[in-house]
């Protein structure tokens, strides 16, 4: 892997984590178009990362109260999210446990398993903006708890597969089970902290990301870690404000032909 092509899948990762579109799904879909060829999933790894941290710099002011409020045991609305948010990583730490080897491998392979988890994906989308209609025309709309948390948590630990997408997952969980929009989205970008860092310090510490293991300069891990970074900035708070106005219809309809695509285009 050379400069441009880091460059060029780190705006991809950037651009696609916040959008229910799947950004592992995209990075497969265009290293496999562009013969870009790695020894494992380290570059997807520290792209992840990347965006991780501008969605610290998004909700900085949150996350500092939650810490705040957490550490001093005050019975906040911030504490109670806090909780909400550690409740809802298990599901995705168990799996990262049992089966990180078996879901690395899948970074590696084709365009099939991506394909039909894009399908999945629109599938998700398009239900969950069915339900979320009938939901609110009734009124039944309530808060995020710990149940809810839990589930929204199993399906991050399902979206892990390379093309379903973990925002895509994680949103329309929630909205189909009824949660406020303006809470949702923030909900599903902040619960992937733990996790995605946790696995960057472990990569880290176990010299995962040295160029001898992974095949990939450090200069080269710094163009797509930056330009992930600066992307993913301008992706949040673009899927912050519209998740609240714009259908998942239309990124149903653009997952329903990019996972066709990919079953299609190996089969010519």
């Amino acid at each position: 892997m050379n400069g441009l092509e880091a460059l060029l899948l780190g705006l991809l990762q950037g651009l696609t984590e916040f959008i229910p579109v799947s950004s592992s799904g995209h990075l497969v879909i265009v290293k496999n178009l562009f013969g870009i060829e790695t020894k494992d999933a380290s570059f997807e790894i520290i792209v992840h990362a990347a965006t991780v941290l501008s969605t610290v710099v998004v909700f900085r002011k949150e996350l500092w109260e939650m810490i705040s409020d957490t550490v001093r045991f005050r019975r906040t609305g911030a504490t109670s999210l806090t909780l909400r948010i550690l409740f809802s990583t298990i599901p995705v730490l168990i799996v990262g446990l049992f089966f990180k080897d078996r879901i690395a491998s899948l970074f590696t392979g084709g365009l099939t398993i991506v394909g039909w988890m894009l399908l999945l994906t629109a599938a998700l989308l398009g239900t969950s903006q069915w339900l979320s209609v009938r939901k609110q025309k009734k009124g039944n709309t309530h808060p995020i708890g710990y149940r809810d948390a839990i589930l929204i948590g199993i399906a991050q630990a399902v979206a892990v597969m390379p093309g379903l997408s973990r925002s895509g997952a994680t949103i329309a969980t929630g909205l189909s089970l009824g949660n406020h929009k303006d809470q949702v989205a923030p909900f599903s970008f902040m619960m992937v902290l733990i996790p995605v860092l946790g696995e960057t310090f472990l990569e880290i510490i176990g010299g995962g990301f040295t160029p001898a293991a992974t095949g990939i300069s450090f200069s080269v891990m710094a163009i797509g870690f930056a330009a992930a970074f600066i992307s993913g900035l301008f992706a949040c708070k673009f899927m912050i404000a519209i998740v609240r106005k714009v259908r998942f219809t239309w990124f149903a309809i653009y997952c329903l032909l990019a996972g066709l695509a990919c079953l299609i285009v190996p089969l010519l």
